[in-house]
């Protein structure tokens, strides 16, 4: 997959994250980032327990739903205590 097509799964996955996270509405490049950056945190995760990742755009939306939604709730859990 090229740089527009992580762009375009990071964009979704961000946002699907920040519809599910409570408080994760942070604009759209915040959530592009979170998408892109949750990716590759849900990647080393699922690298890590073992979970084979096949190269279906689906499955990496997934895999960076769930690696924004945990960034999304480190956000929340830091900017909380400001």
């Amino acid at each position: 997959m090229g740089l527009i097509g992580a762009l375009i799964i990071g964009l979704i996955a961000g946002l699907i994250a920040s519809w599910i996270m409570p408080g994760g509405a942070n604009g759209c490049i915040w959530n592009t980032l979170l998408g892109l950056v949750g990716g590759a945190v849900g990647g080393w995760l699922a690298d890590l327990l073992g979970i084979a990742t096949p190269d279906t755009w689906w499955m990496n939306v997934i895999i960076g739903v769930v690696g924004a939604c945990i960034l999304i709730a480190i956000y929340n859990a830091i900017s909380k205590k400001r």
